[in-house]
């Protein structure tokens, strides 16, 4: 059996569209995507919270579909279309979804904020995602919010789902 090795110097390029736009990546083999939007493309919305893939903090877009980013090497997004939070705003107007954030006070502190609303906004496009409390309940699960706005979450995401013209299901 083979493996192959590399030094702690070496990088690799990584091609890829950020939040809409083209980007090349210079990464260590081994970095995790998570670290390379915080550290060196200075996104910092994107929370480092567990590093285990447990709190949902770090949710980011890969083509489409939330993950957490702390888990993705960034050499394996080549190709691909991520979508950090920073990334929702259009013309300088928020998000449905961060509106209904803001509108229903669905945050205290505000660190899991933005992994939360990164989840919101995957399962509204979701078809297969039903609308009563409870299945947006199940479909939040990853996301842990150690104030308690859980209340306050739901109802935004329901109120957002409604601002986006996505009825019951």
């Amino acid at each position: 059996m083979e493996y192959s090795e590399y030094s702690p110097d070496e990088t690799i390029i990584v091609n890829v569209i950020l939040n809409g736009e083209a980007a090349t990546l210079k990464v260590a083999p081994n970095a995790i995507l998570l670290d390379v939007l915080r550290e060196q493309l200075h996104l910092g919305g994107t929370k480092k919270g567990c590093d285990h893939g447990q709190c949902g903090a770090c949710t980011v877009h890969v083509d489409g579909k939330p993950i957490n980013a702390c888990l993705r090497l960034a050499a394996m997004c080549e190709g691909q279309h991520i979508t950090t939070i920073e990334g929702l705003a259009r013309d300088g107007a928020m998000h449905p979804v961060q509106q209904a954030f803001l509108d229903h006070d669905a945050f205290q502190c505000g660190y899991c904020t933005p992994g939360q609303i990164m989840t919101a906004v995957a399962l509204l496009d979701d078809p297969h995602v039903a609308s009563d409390d409870a299945s947006v309940r199940e479909a939040m699960s990853g996301n842990i919010c150690r104030c308690g706005a859980y209340r306050n979450i739901l109802a935004a995401v329901q109120d957002a789902r409604v601002r986006q013209g996505k009825g019951a299901s």
